[in-house]
């Protein structure tokens, strides 16, 4: 099947996780940029705070989007192993992660725009993208979150490479891939419209989240 865009998306995955619509402690937390469309769409199913968990991507130099690790806040490094064993440097590594670290304090600023990271600690954690291909940003986010003591961390995501998703079912709580196609090449594949969120697009839709949740905090 294809999505119209990641909002459609998001309204497929909310259906898969609606069982967490009755629970005051679950948080949303989707990846920028692509997952906060999916994650506004989910958050306002189920009314649960949103908010975003920043991690960039760390791009093999010369094929960036080919990703031998990811970086987190808090300073969490993972490493796909397979990739860099194909030749990555040390100093190759070094300035990737020195460049996407300036990215991810740069965004962290502007979407949050002052306002103080939701408190993750023993919440049900709802992790969103709008899919999962090697999975490396989605790893680096549940390997950070973890350290902030969550009750549990649920991945959710509308479509995800079947390997992956099955990877992720030993690395989480659980693991929700509402679809999980083969053969399965790019998460743009099952997208309509895939083009790039913008960060105004990140900051309108945690503004319009902002009263997510509220009721059930009532």
């Amino acid at each position: 099947m294809l999505f119209d865009d990641r909002f459609e998306a998001g309204r497929f995955l909310a259906f898969q996780l609606g069982e967490f619509a009755s629970r005051s402690d679950v948080v949303v937390l989707a990846l920028p940029r692509g997952g906060v469309p999916v994650g506004y769409e989910v958050a306002k199913a189920i009314d649960a705070p949103l908010d975003v968990f920043v991690v960039r991507k760390l791009g093999v130099p010369g094929q960036e989007e080919l990703a031998m690790g990811a970086l987190a806040s808090g300073g969490i490094v993972i490493l796909n192993s397979a990739i860099v064993g194909l030749g990555v440097s040390k100093q190759m590594i070094d300035a990737a992660i020195s460049r996407e670290k300036r990215e991810l304090e740069r965004r962290e600023r502007e979407y949050r725009d002052g306002r103080p990271a939701v408190d993750v600690g023993a919440r049900t954690i709802l992790l969103v993208d709008d899919g999962l291909a090697t999975g490396a940003s989605m790893r680096v986010a549940a390997t950070a979150l973890r350290k902030k003591s969550p009750s549990g961390i649920v991945v959710g995501v509308p479509v995800a490479s079947p390997s992956t998703c099955a990877e992720f079912a030993t690395e989480v709580d659980r693991v929700i891939c509402a679809v999980t196609p083969e053969p399965f090449l790019a998460v743009g594949q099952w997208y309509r419209d895939f083009s790039q969120t913008s960060d105004e697009e990140v900051r309108e839709l945690l503004h319009r989240a902002s009263s997510f949740g509220s009721r059930k905090a009532a």
